[in-house]
């Protein structure tokens, strides 16, 4: 079988990320992000998800345990699965940093939407700049925030669309405005 041939994923479902207060991350990305709450995977009156089999199954340090977990949605695609755990944390990534290291946000109006989100308690970067190459159309902007945790998310608008290089193979996912939903 090649590998054209093999079974491929849909799509991004979710992204997770780790908060050292869930209700106070649920309140800032309700408050700065429009967030919704989906469900409570794990309460306060349950157990945590902890021991060497949960360690194992989900690479997580030794003594290290699931407190609360909460799935969120923002506006349209991938949802955000929020989790607290207790024992050994390190800091947030950054952009340097190896890995996942930061969520995007497409907003229509980016400077509203940056000002939601520092009204929230989340701390600019910088000002609104231009985006990179295939993005960089009429209008564009980009503006990284952290969040009070220290998680980097960006905020950006493409009014004008992508283009692309001759040789690409597939165009961007874009969240459809609301009104199309």
């Amino acid at each position: 079988m090649t590998s054209e041939n093999r079974p491929r994923p849909r799509g991004i479902q979710h992204i997770g990320v780790t908060v050292p207060d869930l209700e106070a991350a649920t309140t800032f990305l309700v408050e700065g992000l429009g967030a919704k709450v989906s469900y409570d995977g794990l309460t306060p009156q349950d157990d945590p998800r902890e021991g060497p089999e949960v360690e194992r199954q989900l690479g997580l340090p030794d003594g290290a345990a699931i407190r609360r977990q909460r799935f969120v949605v923002i506006g349209g695609g991938p949802g955000l699965e929020l989790f607290e755990i207790t024992g050994e944390q390190r800091a947030a990534a950054g952009l340097a940093d190896l890995g996942l290291n930061h969520i995007s946000l497409y907003c229509d109006d980016i400077e509203g939407c940056r000002d939601r989100l520092v009204a929230a308690g989340g701390e600019p970067l910088s000002e609104i700049h231009e985006n990179s190459r295939y993005e960089d159309t009429e209008g564009t902007g980009s503006v990284y925030v952290r969040a009070p945790w220290g998680m980097l998310i960006e905020l950006q608008t493409i009014p004008g669309g992508h283009y692309y290089p001759q040789d690409s193979q597939a165009p961007v996912w874009m969240p459809r405005p609301a009104h199309e939903s």
